[in-house]
């Protein structure tokens, strides 16, 4: 399947993408409001709730915004490249369990992003008012999967 004709496939399947799709897709984190789907050889994330997708939105625009001078980024208006986007979403999530549930900050999965999400809106108002100075922490020390060596090919 080329690539064009995957993604146009894609958005006719997949109408409300998961704010959280490349986070999940690790299986470091999961979410009651996600349905995974299989297109050729790949998996895709759809959200069930239009609302919970707008809260999500707006969540991770406020990470990357937040994180982005200690990703050395000027800008977020661009797509993150993958491993930082890695880092803003499951980073920042942990960092925001971290902070929501202190008995989980050892924790490396989230078991429901949605929840977690309605948590820290009950607990701080909205999310303007999330204290993202101790979230960016966690985006900053939050490591990916380590690259693996490559094999010789002598």
């Amino acid at each position: 399947m080329e690539e064009q004709e995957y993604k146009s496939t894609y958005h006719a399947i997949n109408k409300r993408r998961c704010v959280f799709e490349k986070a999940v897709s690790t299986r470091r984190c999961s979410c009651v409001k996600s349905l995974r789907f299989h297109l050729a050889d790949r998996e895709g994330v759809a959200c069930e709730s239009a609302s919970g997708n707008a809260v999500c939105a707006e969540l991770i625009s406020r990470l990357r915004h937040n994180a982005r001078f200690s990703l050395h980024l000027t800008s977020t208006d661009a797509p993150l490249p993958h491993a930082k986007e890695i880092r803003v979403q499951i980073g920042g999530l942990l960092g925001l369990q971290g902070l929501l549930h202190p008995e989980l900050s050892a924790s490396s999965q989230i078991n429901n992003v949605i929840g977690l999400t309605d948590s820290a809106i009950h607990r701080y108002g909205r999310l303007e008012d999330l204290p993202y100075d101790v979230i960016v922490q966690a985006i900053v020390k939050f490591q990916g999967r380590k690259k693996r060596p490559h094999a010789d090919n002598n």
